[in-house]
């Protein structure tokens, strides 16, 4: 009777019709079955810079959106709907709206496009549109800049009238387009555009002007030219660091780069340092500009923080910090995505938006602002079908997220989605699915053949609709139905079930021990059923191996396809861990694991601190890294200091030597007032270890300065003068601030030292003048370093001499010759003083040159004669001639004149004929006729020399022809000048050829048979 129930109960289901609904007034409406859907953007407005003088005169905002039916726009312009009608500036290019001859106070803001059709609407992001200008710079003169050599000068760049905000900055020198190249010593910040030099000196001098660029526009100006004028100061005195150019408190946004600046003045030039004061700089920063750009790139949160620029020099120290925050511009963390759900059932939407500050969400219904708070349906119905868009926002950004929702109605049907064919593994858990399109959601049944299932132990069914069986059996082989039904109607598919064997695992991995470059193997082997693929998966600590990615390290040996064994190649300390083998087919898997240790060189020491500093030791504590399966046998302490930044030391520690089980030692022999950074290296027995991460900086204390200055020397200069020299003390021993020299000097037979004191720690010379020095004096020296802590040891004792006396004797019997228009020669009877280091000959045109732009000339002591050269033709000149030596200019001798001869001929001779006669080659010219400033004519060269060649065979005649020998093959140049008193003219040119069997020799050869015969018939007479 049971039996008959059941078949009665399948019956009804069966030849129940699919479609039958039991509330005829509402249709089937089932989202799949239509082909159309809302609009969905492809292309947005984006914002929007109109150069002012642009010449194309209109604004193109894109729109475009995929919709079927096709959608229609319409525009808004602050949120409010654009009227295409009321102004002729706009018009439609399909979705896009084009602004002709856009006009600043009509057409500025924030613009939005709406895309329609029957399914509902979006509006897109909003876009602004601004008018980029770039004024010119005030034509008013810029005043000019004195500043002392040595002095840092800042000029003001002060641009004109701008939008964006967004400049760049360049600075020209004296014309364009020529731009200073930024060094350590020369920098334009790109804030204020202002161009800073830490040190003037005299390559300075000049005219510059601030070159202004806006990208967005892509226009430049520049300023009027600002005179720069370096004033010259001896000595050049030496200046601290000052911070003139600093980073304000920045905000930067996740994954943006950044640029702080910082540039100072001062002699000499100043260092830049940067640091993070809670923390390590990030990995990714960069130093630009010489170090005054610190470029912090791909920001992250951990990157916030207090930074800080440090400008040293020997002078003194400067600091500016400043906060560097970070947010973030909006992010979707979950958002909204196009849906169909049934109608009646309940929904929810969800939107969920990471930023710094929190954004802020807000939601759009076709268009329009939706006034729910949240997005909770209860009971859908069609009204609530249609376009919706969720809106977070900071005041960083906008971002959007949108979708569709569609609500239908229809009967159950499998058409799209049967119950399929199922296999399943033999003891494993098996799901059948049923997933019918239905709405409202329908409820389900299963049979086997004519069996009606319910819920049991071993069978149940899930709640949307899939049927689950735990440890089948091959009784659980056959056809399964599954049956829906709604308020609509109901329909039914059928599928099937079939068993294979399960996989076991036959040959599970064992574990394993090794040392850092062994190999490892693990074992895996398993039985599986023969209809089915079956795969290996390995895994550590529970994340999968890429076999491809990893193959320097991994490799499966290929022993058959039941066999999954995995090789490990040159093990590190990384591979260690729980190595699983997953056998897997497509129905089932089994995994079995094993243990694998590596035994290698210590990992880094942590938690190093610096404590008991003093002038010359530290003492470092840390805690011991992982020993890597072997005892830590010792540790080494290394170091570096602010003037080997990147090199790490071996520190001299106490104890000599640190035992494994140690976690303290002094390092010693620092020097004082020196930045350090100290490091720990672990070693066992498999080698030494990666380093700890480095302790921050320290300072030792101050200290006597225990290093004197070397090469004591010295000696000449001025009449009257000590001139004492060394070499400066390394600033490694400064061992504290305000550190200077001490020197002192007597003389070789007196008895009190004079003492004093030079502040420069760079100062290599001092000079002493006193009238009461007599010449070539013995005098003993010796020099020794101070600081705020004391004065240091005396160098060795030199023993050096006083200047001596300048020449007190001109030079006697001056004399000179003109040798052309522009050279003349000069000599003398040199003097008797036995100090003597040269002779300046200075001579100038007696005209026009005052004796201040005379030229100059140095001859060596033991000379007598030189050569005057670049004079002016037709001149009177006078020379007068000085003796010198280190401590200056004897007195100069009377002044000696000469007259330069006339400029030669200025005109070259005009070449008129080229005849060859036989072996010769015949040349002609005219006379060359001279002006009447220029000298009159001796005669001409002539020059035949080979095409790219500037030597060759030169003649001379006071003829106005000349027969050449007929050079060998190739191409010859023959030069013609006239030659006079001046010296020689402008030069003719004209080009022969070379004859193939002809030539200089050959005509020699001539030249001699010739002689021959004359010299024979000389004899006969």
């Amino acid at each position: 009777m049971l039996h008959l129930t059941l078949l009665l109960h399948l019956l009804v289901l069966l030849l129940s019709p699919a479609d039958a609904t039991m509330n005829g007034e509402v249709p089937d409406f089932c989202g799949g079955d239509a082909t159309g859907y809302g609009p969905v953007f492809e292309e947005q407005p984006v914002d929007t810079i109109y150069p002012e003088e642009s010449p194309e005169a209109k604004i193109t905002m894109n729109c475009r959106a995929r919709a079927n039916p096709p959608a229609t726009y319409k525009w808004r312009l602050d949120s409010r709907d654009i009227d295409m009608d009321a102004d002729d500036h706009y018009s439609f290019v399909g979705g896009n709206l084009v602004i002709s001859n856009p006009v600043k106070n009509k057409h500025v803001g924030m613009y939005s496009c709406v895309a329609t059709n029957d399914y509902g609407a979006i509006i897109s992001r909003e876009a602004s549109v601004q008018f980029g200008y770039l004024d010119f710079f005030s034509s008013e003169e810029r005043q000019s800049v004195r500043v002392k050599e040595g002095q840092g000068a800042v000029l003001l760049c002060a641009p004109p009238p701008h939008y964006p905000a967004e400049l760049s900055f360049r600075w020209m020198l004296n014309e364009f387009p020529i731009f200073i190249q930024l060094d350590k010593r020369r920098f334009v910040s790109q804030t204020t555009g202002n161009l800073y030099i830490s040190k003037v000196d005299a390559s300075d001098s000049g005219n510059y002007s601030c070159f202004v660029s806006s990208p967005s526009i892509s226009k430049s100006v520049f300023s009027k030219f600002i005179p720069l004028v370096p004033l010259a100061e001896r000595p050049i005195k030496k200046y601290p660091a000052d911070l003139k150019v600093t980073f304000p408190d920045t905000t930067a946004l996740v994954g943006q780069n950044i640029t702080l600046e910082c540039f100072a003045l001062g002699n000499p030039i100043p260092v830049i340092r940067w640091r993070k004061l809670d923390g390590q700089l990030p990995s990714t920063h960069e130093l630009g500009m010489s170090g005054a750009h610190l470029h912090l790139n791909n920001v992250q949160f951990e990157d916030a923080g207090t930074y800080q620029c440090e400008a040293m020099n020997s002078k003194g120290k400067d600091y500016h910090s400043a906060r560097v925050s970070v947010e973030a511009y909006p992010e979707w963390v979950d958002h909204i995505n196009s849906t169909e759900k049934a109608i009646d059932s309940d929904y929810t939407m969800s939107c969920v938006a990471s930023g710094k500050p929190k954004p802020y969400v807000r939601w759009l219904k076709n268009g329009t602002v939706y006034d729910k708070k949240e997005m909770k349906f209860t009971g859908l119905t069609f009204e609530d079908s249609g376009m919706y868009q969720c809106i977070a926002e900071n005041h960083h950004g906008v971002i959007y997220a949108n979708a569709e929702l569609r609500v239908i109605a229809c009967a159950p049907t499998f058409e799209h989605n049967p119950v399929k064919r199922v296999l399943g593994a033999k003891n494993s858990r098996v799901v059948i699915k049923c997933q019918p399109k239905a709405a409202p959601k329908p409820s389900f049944s299963w049979s086997k053949g004519t069996e009606l299932l319910s819920n049991s132990t071993r069978m149940f069914i899930w709640e949307d609709g899939s049927l689950e069986i735990l440890n089948v059996t091959l009784a659980d082989e056959g056809r399964y139905t599954c049956f829906a039904k709604n308020d609509r109607g109901k329909a039914n598919s059928t599928g099937s079930l079939s068993i294979t064997e399960a996989t076991k695992i036959t040959l599970a991995p064992s574990n394993a021990d090794v040392t850092v470059g062994e190999s490892a193997r693990m074992q895996c082997a398993a039985s599986h059923d023969s209809s089915l693929d079956i795969t290996f998966i390995w895994s550590l600590d529970g994340h999968v191996i890429d076999l491809h990615k990893d193959r320097q390290h991994y490799e499966r040996t290929p022993n058959g396809s039941s066999n999954g064994e995995l090789l490990i190649k040159n093990t590190q300390l990384k591979h260690a861990g729980r190595y699983s083998c997953t056998a897997q087919t497509p129905l089932d898997n089994v995994t079995a694991s094993a243990q694998l240790v590596v035994r290698g060189p210590p990992g880094p020491p942590g938690g190093l601190r610096v404590t008991d500093i003093t002038d010359k030791s530290v003492r470092l504590q840390w805690s011991c890294g992982a020993d890597n399966h072997s005892p830590i046998s010792k540790y080494t302490i290394q170091y570096r200091d602010s003037f080997s930044k990147d090199v790490w030391k071996d520190a001299t520690t106490s104890p000599e030597v640190i035992e494994g089980n140690v976690e303290t030692a002094t390092v010693v022999d620092l020097f004082p007032w020196t930045e350090y950074e100290f490091r720990v290296i672990a070693t066992n027995t498999l080698g030494t270890g990666d380093p700890s991460t480095p302790s921050a900086e320290v300072l030792t204390l101050e200290a006597v300065p225990v290093v004197a200055p070397s090469d004591i020397s010295g000696g000449g200069g001025t009449s009257r003068e000590l001139t004492i020299t060394w070499t400066p003390v390394q600033p490694q021993y400064y061992s504290g601030p305000n550190f200077g020299y001490i020197v002192a000097f007597k003389p070789h037979d007196g008895s009190e030292w004079w003492r004093v004191t030079v502040a420069d720690p760079e100062a290599r010379r001092y000079v002493h003048k006193n009238a009461s020095i007599s010449p070539s004096t013995e005098f003993e020296v010796k020099v020794k370093a101070f600081n705020s802590k004391g004065e240091g040891p005396f160098s060795h004792t030199a023993i050096i001499y006083s200047a001596q006396d300048a020449p007190s004797e001109a030079p006697t019997r001056v004399e000179g010759k003109a040798l052309s228009a522009t050279e003349a020669i000069v000599w003398w009877l040199p003097i008797s003083h036995s100090h003597v280091d040269g002779y300046q000959v200075k001579y100038w045109k007696k005209q026009d040159d005052s004796e201040g732009g005379a030229h100059r000339v140095a001859v060596p002591g033991k000379g007598n004669h030189t050569r005057l050269e670049g004079m002016k033709p037709d001149s009177h000149y006078l020379i007068e001639i000085r003796a010198y030596n280190a401590a200056g200019y004897g007195p100069p001798s009377p002044h000696f004149q000469i007259y330069t001869k006339k400029a030669p001929p200025s005109q070259p001779p005009r070449i008129i004929g080229k005849k060859l006669k036989g072996h010769l080659v015949n040349i002609a010219w005219e006379h060359v006729e001279p002006l009447w400033n220029e000298s009159s004519i001796d005669g001409y060269k002539v020059l035949l020399r080979q095409q790219g060649h500037s030597t060759g065979m030169l003649y001379t005649t006071s003829r106005r022809t000349i027969d050449l020998p007929v050079p060998r093959e190739g191409d010859f140049v023959v030069e013609v000048r006239a030659t006079s008193e001046g010296g020689d003219g402008a030069v003719a040119q004209i080009h022969i050829t070379g004859v193939p069997g002809g030539g200089v020799p050959a005509v020699q050869s001539l030249s001699l048979t010739c002689l021959l015969l004359l010299a024979l018939l000389c004899l006969d007479l």
